[in-house]
Parts: structure tokens; C-alpha cells; sequence
């Protein structure tokens, strides 16, 4: 296993570090670092997202964990088979330690929270490289699925691959040249939740499909 796969401490991109810099002033009790991915590298299904939450994962330092994005992916990781509980907090509001992932690993394109939520382009470029190195490092992997246009578009830079190559969209499936098959979702974001982009429905329609694949 390569130490490349998860940044623990780093300041590659200023604007970020700055920013973790500051919060963990104010809240010394959240993570504020890095966020490291969540479930083996043993998985066939690798779930990649865009970038922690403020009061998600960059407070509690597990991906989805802690907001409404979360509230979305776990339940359905659940109903499908591929998370032991569909709740991701515990009664105090941090990661519930019953959470266990089978046959799935949780990862981000940007490991780091972006001011407003918006990362730069050089700055999902620079780490682009964690998660090719990441991806390279699952032996078993047969399925990614992307949260977002971002994470599809960073997924596809870790394989050399250009936008035109595979056109992002809901519940669209690209097979990459490496015979992983890249699923597509809009993001489970609050956003698309409350303007009705997503519904739980459709969310899960992408699992069912994910799920359906890995058992064929």
C-alpha cells in the first residue's frame, strides 16, 4: 500500500490549508484536516464525492457524515448491501461506530473543505493524484460511482480520460479502458435534494443498477 493514498497533513494547496487553519482555530474539537476515505481497499464499488462538508465530514473527519448528503448516501448504501447501518451518526451527532462498509469504500475528489464548497480547478487537479494513486491501489475494484459532475470529471482525469470521452448524467454508466464501469449520479447534495434534481427514488435507481452489476 502507498502512503500516497490519503494526504494526512497536507498544504499543497494554500487557499485549503489556510482555510482548515482557521476553522480548527475556531473549533478545535472538529477534524479539520484531510478527510481519509471510509471502508477497505478491498472493495469492488469505490463511491467518490466532491469535497467534505463543513459540518459533515471536515467536523467529524468521515466522508458523508454529519449532513444531508450523508442522511441521502447512507441509507441507501444500506438497502443495498453495501453498509451495516443506514444511520451515519451515533446519539452525540459523530460517526456511528456501528457503521461498517462491505465490499465499498467512500472517497472525495478534493480530500480538503473549500471555502463555499467550491473548489478551484488547480486545486482538484493537485488532488487528482491521491485518488488515482487510491484507485490503483484496489485490487478488486469493478465499479465507480461518481457524486457530481466533478467527481466524474476526476475520476476521469485519474484515468487520462477528457470530458468528451464520457458525458456525465444521471444514472449513466461509462465502461474505462481499464474494464471499471463508471456509474454516474447527481450529487446527494441538500441542494438537489430541496429542488427536487434528486429524489430518493432516483438516487437509488443508481444502486439498484451499481448493485445489479456487481452480482451479474
Amino acid at each position: 500500500m502507498t502512503t500516497f493514498i490519503h494526504p494526512a497533513h497536507c498544504m499543497a494547496c494554500p487557499r485549503l490549508a489556510e482555510h482548515l487553519a482557521r476553522i480548527r482555530q475556531r473549533e478545535p474539537s472538529w477534524h479539520a484536516h484531510p478527510v481519509p476515505p471510509f471502508g477497505d481497499l478491498s472493495a469492488r464499488l469505490l463511491v467518490v464525492g466532491l469535497a467534505p462538508g463543513e459540518r459533515g465530514a471536515n467536523r467529524t473527519g468521515r466522508p458523508f457524515t454529519g449532513d444531508v448528503a450523508g442522511e441521502l448516501l447512507y441509507p441507501a448504501l444500506h438497502r443495498f448491501g453495501f453498509a451495516s447501518v443506514p444511520e451515519p451518526l451515533d446519539a452525540s451527532g459523530w460517526g456511528n461506530p456501528a457503521m461498517h462498509l462491505a465490499d465499498c469504500r467512500i472517497t472525495n475528489a478534493v480530500r480538503c473543505l473549500p471555502p463555499a464548497n467550491k473548489p478551484t480547478t488547480a486545486e482538484i487537479r493537485q488532488c487528482n493524484g491521491y485518488l488515482k494513486e487510491e484507485m490503483a491501489a484496489m485490487p478488486k475494484l469493478e465499479a465507480i460511482l461518481a457524486l457530481g459532475a466533478i467527481a466524474h470529471q476526476s475520476v476521469l482525469w485519474a484515468h487520462g480520460l477528457k470530458a468528451k470521452d464520457c458525458v456525465f448524467g444521471h444514472n449513466v454508466r461509462h465502461p474505462l479502458p481499464n474494464g471499471v464501469v463508471l456509474f454516474d449520479s447527481y450529487h446527494c447534495s441538500g441542494y438537489n435534494w430541496r429542488t427536487g434534481r434528486l429524489t430518493r427514488e432516483s438516487f437509488e435507481a443508481v444502486f439498484e443498477g451499481v448493485r445489479r452489476y456487481l452480482d451479474q
